[in-house]
């Protein structure tokens, strides 16, 4: 059974919705590389800088942000997490590589400044944050001009770049700023939906176990 490392408020939301869509089993193991745990003791020692979400498949291999969406949706072409259509496929791919690339990064920056500048000063710190806000917000624009919705940003359906660009776009404010740029916010909206439907069922699915 693949399991999937990550925490509440992290990207791993998109991850354990893609499994969701595929109709994969899996267990979660509470990790997150701001917080101590046995589960981040046991995140390092497959994946030294602690990404979330990070998911292990049955064989041992290990897949991370992204990659662990693009591999759903190419091992399950039923789920409708990728298109079908090879050049649609392509540019879905090329986006989830974008937002991992760009906004994970982004994010690191903001969130943990003191690893990229060695002991900071508060002033160093707001500035850092500032500009790479500010930053985030014109990458989430590029976006916006590279991957137009039409209707979603997977197409016809809401797919996996749909949940991980929801996921995203919240951690730096992008969300609200984009949300009437270009049919992006709606797109975003929808992404945030199909999440919220998953966990709907799941919550669901485990009080129907429970009261079994």
């Amino acid at each position: 059974m693949p399991t999937l490392y990550g925490t509440k408020g992290s990207g791993s939301a998109a991850a354990e919705a893609g499994l969701e869509i595929a109709g994969i089993a899996y267990r979660t193991v509470e990790a997150a590389s701001w917080k101590s745990s046995p589960g981040l003791d046991a995140l390092k020692r497959i994946n030294p800088i602690a990404q979330i979400p990070t998911l292990v498949l049955d064989d041992g291999s290990i897949l991370t942000e992204s990659a662990a969406m693009i591999h759903l949706g190419l091992a399950h072409p039923a789920s409708g997490l990728l298109a079908t259509d090879p050049a649609r496929r392509a540019q879905q791919i090329r986006g989830l590589v974008y937002v991992a690339a760009n906004g994970y990064a982004g994010i690191g920056i903001l969130d943990f400044p003191d690893r990229w500048y060695a002991e900071p000063d508060d002033a160093v710190k707001q500035a850092m944050q500032t500009r790479g806000k500010a930053r985030m917000h014109e990458l989430w624009q590029i976006f916006a001009d590279q991957f137009p919705a039409d209707p979603s940003l997977s197409g016809e359906h809401l797919g996996a770049l749909d949940i991980l660009a929801a996921t995203v776009s919240k951690w730096s404010g992008a969300r609200k700023a984009l949300a009437d740029r270009r049919r992006l916010g709606p797109a975003l909206a929808k992404g945030l939906a199909l999440r919220r439907r998953w966990r709907v069922s799941r919550r669901a699915a485990r009080g129907a176990a429970r009261r079994g």
